[in-house]
């Protein structure tokens, strides 16, 4: 294997220094000196910068989506479940949890970087989905406001 694709296989399988290859934030000798690769340093710091310059930028998530907070969820066999994961289903008026909904133009790439914004803001997230139309994220109650505002920031744009 060459030392290029070696390179983006150790970028692949660590999807921070992805992101941060695609926005142009990374420094590219200390980022080099992380990645187990067999490689003079300044070569593997070669390969991630003519790697992130074949990227795309990351896209926006501009959207029109409506963002609304239901309190009062927890597991619930219930029909009405606000997000069903596997055998876990949330419903409202089971708990203490909030949920946190978007509805609209929405993507899995959406949800990831509303999980990356709550996991940065140190909020616990206990369920989460999505759908082409939907997105749901749900969280403690006091973590409710932040995780509202978090997801209309990415929703909105």
């Amino acid at each position: 294997m060459s030392l290029a694709a070696a390179t983006r296989d150790a970028v692949r399988e660590r999807p921070f220094l992805y992101d941060a290859l695609r926005a142009g934030v990374v420094n590219y000798t200390a980022a080099a000196r992380t990645l187990d690769i067999d490689g003079e340093e300044e070569a593997i710091a070669t390969a991630l910068r003519r790697f992130a310059e074949e990227l795309d930028d990351i896209p926006a998530h501009d959207s029109d989506a409506r963002v609304s907070m239901q309190s009062g969820l927890g597991r619930a066999e219930s029909p009405d479940a606000v997000l069903q994961v596997g055998d876990a289903a949330f419903a409202e008026g089971a708990g203490s949890l909030t949920g946190i909904v978007a509805t609209g133009d929405l993507s899995p790439p959406t949800l990831a970087e509303v999980l990356g914004r709550l996991r940065a803001a140190d909020v616990a997230v206990e369920a989460a989905g999505v759908t082409d139309d939907a997105l749901v994220v749900v969280v403690g109650r006091r973590a409710g406001p932040d995780a509202l505002r978090m997801v209309e920031a990415v929703v909105q744009g």
